[in-house]
């Protein structure tokens, strides 16, 4: 987390260091202050708990009389500093805020034990008993302070165990963490090897504090001199003999204790956990102590997560509402595996939280009982989807509402290759969030390799479908293995329109091992819980695969056989309802505003001179612009200035520049709309005039449509299709709305559509009569990222008739992948045009971008690839230049070969391409 301060002059400077004080027994106090909230103060003092210090720091606000108390814990790997910004806001909203560096972290000495209740936990009770002592801290009884836990992954464990041993503990807000830790780490008996070596990898590092990068004064940190005993100056713990980099080197378990420690070696040398292993896991797992908790929760999770999956809040909302602990279950964008966190959002909710139950305010509204995050757009500035909440009263569980969808398929035998390689390839963690965060995005990066795994389709969906929950299936599994034993990786895939296109939601996954299955074992699969939507055209797949890179497989060849013996049951969740997102005004505004002024303008225009006549050469081009220059009205500088293109039949053509190119005014000359003041258009070889007979060949779609929304989607583009004048019959209804792909959703009232929905509608609008040249200005806006790929797959089918499709947007990574030309605009005026791959100039090579140098051996390797015809080292990793071969077949090869890949793509993103042309432009 990095923190920013206000640039202070000399004399606030001397202001602050005049409060600065050290009081007895309580550490360093310090001012944190800026102009626009009041000041918080903040004492940083080391506990000794049975020889181990605990650095802590303590946040309080203006004000007199009690308060409640807020414990704040922060995530594995991190420290009290990570936490800092929310204690201090806390602070601010009137509580007493206790901040902490768990045993191994920070500048707090001792062992990691996976939040142990002997160590760690007690700890913590600990903290409470000093908390009660705090002449400003609310007490419920002598000893018993009114108090508060919450914290993220590590520190949401210790919010949880901190009131399942610590009745005192009042209100807990734990976040993106376990229940059980066993089940997280070892799900249905099968080593999670990747995220365990990850994390087991964070605390082996030598002990004591890192180094910190020496940094201009920082007010809220002790001036030298002012530390506590014991801390080196700065606040960090000064090192012990324990603490030398010589005697953590000659101690191979790090920061661990040694039995976390002999723990990981074991499983992760045999691959398979063992009953111990998982007894140690689960003693020191909020699930252990679940039957005490009683605080009310609010339980934060998060759908882009791998590492703790929505099944973890599951279980601990079932337990905690069994118990009749007030809970409310929030299911966030983020997680482990990347996404918005929505932080801003949370910390308000966990705020509110704690106003309910430790302010005892029952006038606050703490929100929905269950709460998820849906993408519900996007934002055409950044390209950032944007997020809408879907709400219930009630938390539905993972299996609310379930459907049953038929899947066909014999069954299929499929191998476990000797030494588990090549492995497939669903979530990796470690590569920051990215193979999550593009599947979210519509792009298909999960890999399974051919002969190692078994498929089985559903129909394709008539209506779309949302998935809430986990879905469920029957199957009989056969193994040849020595032991009669399968391991098995379940997962549920997004399959688009042409079959090949599969999205894996989340890049999650169900292991499971299979014992005793030599003569066939049949058992139901819990496949992984997403909230998810299967657009209408688009069909489920099951896929059970025999690898998964973070899994531990056997090594040991086998072939395994399953049987689908129970259609796929998918929960929807009907109980839970997406807000719909308004229509600004302008929305029916402008639409009528624009037909009042377009019949102004055919009733009061006078043609100044005659049309040109058309041009014989150019009736087969779509569109020409030549010399076209327009001024601002009322000056002499220009909107655009002597533009020449031109589109081909059959082209997807994208318009790009930055903001003032003059984009829109090409837009509305070319409709027609406003008159050149220079050159000309011709659309088909006829010359385009306002209300010329050529643009009857023109559809567009520019800031939206306006739609009754008491009729059907059919019935609005009827009516309007009628307001045109045109025959019926040359509408094409049903022709423009098969490529809109609308599905079902045609004959419901338009105000039942969500946004992408209405989009969709509007382009179906657009298409009507199936124009030859179709104009889209920012046809995805707001729309969320499935949507936008539907949107790109629509450009692409209607351009595939031999149409013609113009399209503005600032998503260069959808123009991207969408259009095949482009014309570049800066300043009014042509930067460049022609294919996207020349421009681009990326062709059929790849970057590859690898987590560390690989040898010369292995570069030939990749090499000698089947379908690669070169690869060569390039800054940031290595240049694969494609004979051939896919991406796909690439990234399956590259993890054979064991090469760290971070990310392949294009080694000239359009973006780079587009801001290198628009700052040549600009030079």
């Amino acid at each position: 987390m990095r923190l920013r301060f206000p640039r202070w002059g000399p004399s606030r400077w001397a202001a602050v260091t005049a409060v600065l004080a050290v009081l007895a027994g309580a550490g360093t106090w310090t001012a944190v202050a800026t102009d626009e909230a009041p000041p918080v103060h903040r004492a940083d003092r080391a506990f000794d708990m049975d020889g181990v210090r605990i650095d802590t720091s303590y946040f309080t606000g203006g004000g007199t009389g009690r308060r409640p108390a807020v414990i704040l814990g922060h995530g594995f790997g991190g420290s009290k500093d990570d936490v800092r910004a929310q204690a201090e806001r806390l602070a601010r909203d009137g509580y007493a805020v206790l901040t902490w560096s768990a045993r191994g972290f920070g500048a707090s000495t001792g062992r990691i034990g996976l939040n142990d209740p002997d160590h760690e936990v007690r700890d913590v009770r600990k903290l409470i008993d000093w908390l009660a002592a705090r002449p400003e801290v609310l007490l419920d009884a002598p000893g018993d302070p009114r108090v508060g836990v919450t914290g993220a992954s590590y520190g949401g464990a210790i919010s949880l165990l901190a009131a399942g041993h610590d009745p005192r503990v009042d209100a807990i807000a734990p976040q993106i963490t376990y229940w059980n830790l066993a089940d997280a780490l070892l799900p249905n008996g099968v080593y999670k090897k990747l995220w365990a070596g990850i994390f087991f990898s964070a605390g082996t590092a030598p002990a004591g504090p890192p180094a910190v990068p020496a940094r201009p004064a920082d007010p809220a940190v002790p001036p030298a001199g002012q530390a506590e005993p014991g801390a080196a100056p700065g606040g960090t713990a000064a090192p012990t003999a324990a603490d030398t980099p010589a005697a953590a080197a000659a101690d191979a378990c790090g920061r661990f204790t040694a039995e976390l420690c002999a723990l990981q070696r074991r499983v992760a040398v045999s691959g398979t956990p063992d009953a111990a292993a998982r007894a140690l896991l689960e003693a020191r797992s909020p699930s252990a102590v679940g039957s005490r908790i009683k605080a009310p929760a609010l339980i934060v999770q998060g759908q882009s997560d791998s590492l703790f999956t929505l099944d973890q809040a599951d279980a601990m909302a079932r337990t905690l509402a069994a118990n009749g602990a007030p809970v409310a279950v929030d299911w966030i964008a983020g997680g482990h595996d990347g996404g918005d966190r929505e932080t801003d959002r949370v910390e308000r909710r966990v705020t509110t939280w704690f106003d309910r139950w430790l302010k005892r305010d029952t006038s606050v509204d703490t929100g929905p009982a269950f709460r998820v995050s849906r993408t519900g757009g996007v934002d055409s500035t950044d390209g950032q989807a944007t997020l809408r909440a879907a709400t219930a009263d009630r938390y539905p569980g993972l299996a609310a509402g379930v459907r049953a969808v038929p899947l066909t398929g014999a069954p299929r035998p499929f191998a476990n290759p000797a030494g588990a390689a090549p492995p497939a390839v669903s979530a990796v963690p470690g590569l920051g969030g990215g193979l999550s965060g593009l599947s979210s995005l519509g792009v298909g990066v999960a890999l399974d390799f051919p002969g190692q795994h078994a498929r089985f389709d559903a129909a394709p969906q008539r209506a779309p479908l949302r998935v809430t929950g986990a879905p469920t299936v029957r199957v009989k599994v056969t193994s040849t293995a020595p032991d009669g034993s399968a391991v098995l990786f379940a997962k549920v895939y997004d399959v688009g329109p042409d079959g090949r296109q599969q999205i894996l939601p989340a890049q999650l996954v169900t292991p499971v091992r299979v014992e005793d299955a030599a003569r066939g074992r049949s058992l139901t699969l819990t496949l992984p819980a997403i909230d998810h939507e299967v657009e209408a055209g688009h069909r489920l797949r099951l896929v059970l695969a025999a690898t998964d890179l973070g899994y531990a497989s056997p090594v040991v060849p086998a072939t395994y056989t399953v049987a689908v013996e129970s259609p796929l049951a998918v929960p929807t969740a009907p109980g839970v309802d997406t807000q719909a997102a308004p229509l600004p005004w302008w929305v029916w505004g402008l639409p009528l505003l624009g037909l009042a002024v377009a019949a102004a303008l055919l009733l009061t225009a006078r043609r100044r001179t005659a049309a040109p006549a058309p041009d014989p050469d150019l009736a087969a081009v779509p569109l020409r612009i030549t010399g076209l220059s327009k001024k601002y009205a009322g000056g002499d500088r220009y909107s655009v200035r002597d533009l020449s293109f031109g589109v081909e039949q059959g082209q997807v053509l994208g318009l790009l520049g930055p903001n003032g190119a003059g984009k829109t005014t090409t837009l509305r000359m070319l409709m027609g709309l406003i008159t050149p003041d220079e050159g000309e258009i011709r659309i088909f070889g006829q010359a385009v005039r306002p209300g010329a007979p050529v643009l009857s060949r023109v559809g567009a779609f520019v800031e939206g449509a306006g739609f009754l929304p008491h009729l059907s989607g059919r019935e609005n583009l009827e009516l309007y299709w009628k307001a045109t004048g045109r025959p019926a019959e040359d509408a094409h209804v049903d022709e423009a709305l098969r490529i809109a792909n609308l599905g079902g959703a045609l004959e419901r009232a338009v105000r039942t559509y969500s946004q992408g929905m209405r989009q969709r509608l509007a382009i179906a609008q657009a298409m009507l009569g199936l124009p030859d040249l179709l104009i889209l200005d920012e046809p995805t806006n707001g729309l969320d990222p499935p949507q936008i790929r539907e949107m790109r797959e629509v450009m692409i089918r209607y351009a595939a008739g031999g149409r013609t499709v113009i399209v503005s947007s600032h998503l260069l990574a959808e123009v991207e992948q969408t259009c095949t030309h482009l014309v570049v605009m800066d300043r009014g005026r042509l930067v460049q045009a022609g294919p996207v791959a020349e421009i681009t100039g990326s062709g059929s090579t790849l970057l590859v971008t690898l987590g560390e140098d690989v040898s010369d051996v292995l570069v030939e390797k990749v090499a000698a690839l089947p379908g690669v015809g070169s690869a060569t080292r390039a800054d940031g990793g290595l240049l694969v230049r494609l004979d051939g071969a896919d991406a796909t077949a690439l990234i399956g090869e590259l993890v054979r070969l064991d090469v760290p890949v971070t990310g392949v793509g294009p080694h000239r993103r359009l973006e780079d391409a587009f801001l290198t042309l628009i700052e040549g432009g600009a030079a």
